[in-house]
């Protein structure tokens, strides 16, 4: 099975920038995305790419946050900017399975503090 790590996360003020990566074992042909989870919340879908590039996005990160796919290097990134408080969460790469539950990464931790 595919492993996927995360790295990238850390500690910022609100209005800076984080770049998160997510790195695959091998080729990845089903949608990729970035998933995150706060405190005492459910985890949500933030953001999302097939293959080809096409992208979506949750409401709230639209215009600050853009995903992207290197099918060659086998990873994902997901550029952060005007981070705000509630950007804080775990955020996990997620690769999409046909059968629903999808292969998840650790997690990686961004806090969005001053």
């Amino acid at each position: 099975q595919v492993r996927l790590v995360e790295s990238g996360g850390g500690l910022v003020q609100p209005g800076g920038s984080l770049r998160l990566s997510c790195a695959a074992s091998s080729r990845i042909d089903s949608v990729m995305g970035w998933y995150r989870q706060a405190p005492g919340k459910q985890r949500e879908l933030v953001a999302s790419i097939t293959r080809y590039g096409g992208t979506n996005y949750v409401d709230s990160v639209k215009g600050r946050f853009t995903i992207s796919r290197d099918n060659v290097k086998n990873t994902m990134d997901l550029q952060m900017n005007s981070l705000k408080p509630e950007d804080t969460a775990v955020y996990y790469c997620n690769v999409r399975t046909i059968l629903g539950s999808g292969i998840w990464g650790q997690g990686t931790q961004v806090t969005v503090s001053s």
